[in-house]
C-alpha cells in the first residue's frame, strides 16, 4: 500500500498525517502554524516526507481554488496563487484539493454524511469553507470554486473585498477573533466558550454573526434541500 503524506493547510495551521490503507489509524497525526512563505513550505514538505519515511505521494487541502495540481487562488494563503504543486516534488505522486469539498467528501465516505446523497459542510476557520453533496457528488462548478458560502452576502451595502467575502468578514474564526478583543478575551474560541457558559456579555456578541451565518445558511439550504 502507498504511504501518502496527507496534507490540511489552513490560513492560520498545517495539520499533517500518514495514511497507509487505513483511514481510522492514521500515522504521526501532528499539527503546527501554516508556513509564512513558499519556500517554508516547501521545506516544511521536504521535512514531513523524510520524518515519515518511505513516502510516495503527497495529498493536499487548500483554502482555495485549485485546476489539476496548480493553486490557482488561496485568499489566506496568496504566496500559494499559481503554484504547481507537482512541479515541487516531481518525485511524489500528488493530488491536490479545494479544502471544504476535500473535507465533505471525507464526511460523505466514513464520516457524519454517509449514507446520504445530499449534504452540507460548513467550516468555520480563518475563513469559511464551504462545499455541497448532491445527488452523491460533490458540487465543485466550472472553476471549482461552487457554493463557497463565504462569500454569500446578506448586505447590499456591503461593497466586497478581494481575498474574504461578506460571511467570512462577518463570521469568520477572524471575525469572532475581533469581536472577543471587545470583552478582554483572546480568542473567538474563548468567546464561544464564555456564551456557552452562560455569559450575557459573550451572548449578546455573538448574536450579530449568528444571526447573519444563519440567514446565509437559510438560503443555501432553501437552493439546495439538503
Amino acid at each position: 500500500m502507498t504511504r501518502v503524506l496527507a496534507i490540511d493547510l489552513g490560513g492560520t495551521n498545517l495539520r499533517a498525517a500518514v495514511q497507509s490503507g487505513n483511514v481510522s489509524a492514521l500515522e504521526r497525526p501532528s499539527r503546527e502554524p501554516a508556513p509564512a512563505s513558499l519556500d517554508a513550505f516547501v521545506a516544511r514538505i521536504a521535512a514531513l516526507c523524510a520524518e515519515a519515511g518511505a513516502v510516495k505521494a503527497l495529498g493536499l487541502a487548500v483554502p482555495g481554488l485549485v485546476e489539476g495540481s496548480v493553486c490557482r487562488w488561496i485568499p489566506n494563503l496568496p504566496w500559494l496563487d499559481g503554484v504547481d504543486i507537482a512541479a515541487l516534488f516531481p518525485q511524489l505522486r500528488v493530488a491536490v484539493g479545494n479544502d471544504a469539498q476535500i473535507a465533505l467528501l471525507a464526511e460523505a465516505v466514513e464520516g457524519s454524511a454517509k449514507g446520504m446523497s445530499d449534504a452540507i459542510l460548513l467550516a468555520i476557520g480563518t475563513g469559511i469553507g464551504s462545499a455541497v453533496l448532491a445527488n452523491h457528488r460533490i458540487v465543485a462548478g466550472t472553476h471549482g470554486g461552487a457554493c463557497s458560502f463565504g462569500w454569500a452576502c446578506a448586505d447590499i451595502k456591503d461593497h466586497g473585498e478581494e481575498r474574504s467575502g461578506w460571511l467570512e468578514r462577518v463570521a469568520s474564526g477572524r471575525a469572532l477573533d475581533a469581536l472577543a478583543g471587545q470583552v478582554g478575551l483572546a480568542s473567538g474560541r474563548q468567546l464561544i466558550a464564555a456564551a456557552q457558559a452562560g455569559e450575557l456579555a459573550a451572548q449578546t456578541l455573538l448574536e450579530l454573526p449568528a444571526r447573519r451565518l444563519g440567514t446565509a445558511l437559510a438560503g443555501a439550504v432553501a437552493l439546495l434541500d439538503p
